[in-house]
């Protein structure tokens, strides 16, 4: 089913509400394209207008609110738009937005073509897109929405060869801190240092609620407040999800209490399938298991053997390989292949019970393990 045309200025039918986001520079999910990927730059389509945006990012909340803040911008450049929407509903027909594209508007101005769930699409159904933007029409501004999924990277290749890419993930660490802090000094409250840290802690990978929570801060206290962490916690809601990796670190730092909060947040704010919680864990100890035993030099040749690109990712799984030792990743692997036949209905207790037990079990082995490291290490005692 084809979107239907919306006749009228920029911002009709766009989705996603709130003040504008800016992008900030991170890899996101548009595949191996990524270089071809810069920082959203602000520039509004009618100063050097270009026939292609391709927004992308690993929150379809960011994506949805900086394709509208794109969509608005056209309201201030000079000329009336024709907006036609595809996809909005799940069900694209690419051969069709090509041929939207390449057909001239109605009332002789110029047209954006929009098409939502671009993240959804395949590499052959990208590939008549991909023909397109090799030969775009003039007069037609074609806007991909990347929601929904990974773009194929040919299709951001293509995007970034004949217009722009946006590129509105916050990215992890370092550069997740400054972008908030970047957010934050657009809108109209401030933030004490303790306030932001409790709200990055608290989003966690929920970002593109941001906006409305700044929002509804300015509306609360008034535009220019400064405020503190107490005066924002009761306005932050439900805790975001959290990456997967927070769970096994936790994990593997024998921090029972901080696994079971992350374990919450991924099913509840995540809405993880139990099964899909228990396929990381799987994934986390078969590569320790695969390094058991294995003379390994250095993180590059756990990586290779791993079939990982990153030595950052394979260095920690053959520390903890090391310092588990076969007896405690063989323990580990019986929980999980326990876990794993109560989540698909050995007992009669929930997957969610399941999982909560299994971290609390897997946590107390790594503290354990910590913990009898810790004490080898101690001098003995002259008598």
């Amino acid at each position: 089913m084809t979107g239907a045309a919306g006749a009228g200025r920029a911002g009709a039918g766009a989705a996603g509400a709130g003040r504008a986001v800016t992008g900030a520079a991170g890899a996101g999910r548009a595949g191996s394209g990524a270089a071809a990927v810069k920082a959203g730059s602000g520039k509004k389509p009618g100063e050097g207008e270009k026939p292609a945006y391709l927004v992308t990012g690993d929150d379809d909340g960011l994506v949805a609110q900086e394709a509208h803040r794109l969509l608005e911008s056209f309201q201030d450049s000079a000329g009336d738009y024709d907006i036609d929407t595809w996809g909005a509903d799940g069900q694209l027909d690419v051969e069709g937005v090509v041929a939207a594209c390449r057909t001239q508007s109605l009332f002789g101005g110029k047209r954006v073509i929009v098409v939502r769930q671009a993240g959804r699409l395949t590499q052959a159904q990208a590939k008549p897109l991909i023909s397109y933007l090799d030969e775009s029409e003039e007069g037609t501004v074609l806007v991909l929405v990347g929601e929904g999924g990974t773009v194929p990277a040919a299709l951001v290749k293509a995007a970034g060869a004949t217009g722009e890419v946006v590129d509105v993930t916050p990215g992890g660490g370092r550069k997740r801190q400054d972008w908030l802090a970047h957010q934050v000094s657009a809108s109209p409250v401030r933030l004490d240092a303790e306030a932001q840290a409790l709200v990055r802690s608290h989003l966690g990978e929920d970002m593109g609620r941001l906006s409305g929570l700044l929002d509804a801060l300015a509306a609360a206290y008034g535009e220019g407040a400064s405020l503190r962490a107490d005066q924002v916690r009761e306005y932050l809601g439900v805790a975001g999800r959290v990456p997967p990796w927070e769970l096994t670190d936790a994990i593997d730092g024998g921090d029972a209490r901080a696994s079971l909060a992350a374990l919450a947040r991924m099913l509840d704010a995540g809405e993880m399938h139990p099964l899909a919680v228990l396929s990381i864990l799987h994934r986390h100890y078969q590569a320790m298991l695969r390094l058991d035993g294995v003379a390994v030099g250095d993180a590059d040749q756990a990586a290779r053997l791993l079939g990982v690109r990153s030595s950052f990712v394979a260095k920690k799984a053959l520390t903890e390989a090391r310092r588990l030792g076969s007896s405690g990743i063989s323990q580990a692997v019986l929980l999980l292949a326990a876990a794993d036949l109560d989540c698909r209905g050995a007992t009669a207790n929930p997957p969610e019970t399941v999982l909560e037990v299994l971290v609390a079990r897997l946590s107390r082995l790594g503290h354990t393990r910590l913990a009898h490291r810790g004490s080898s290490r101690r001098p003995t005692r002259r008598s």
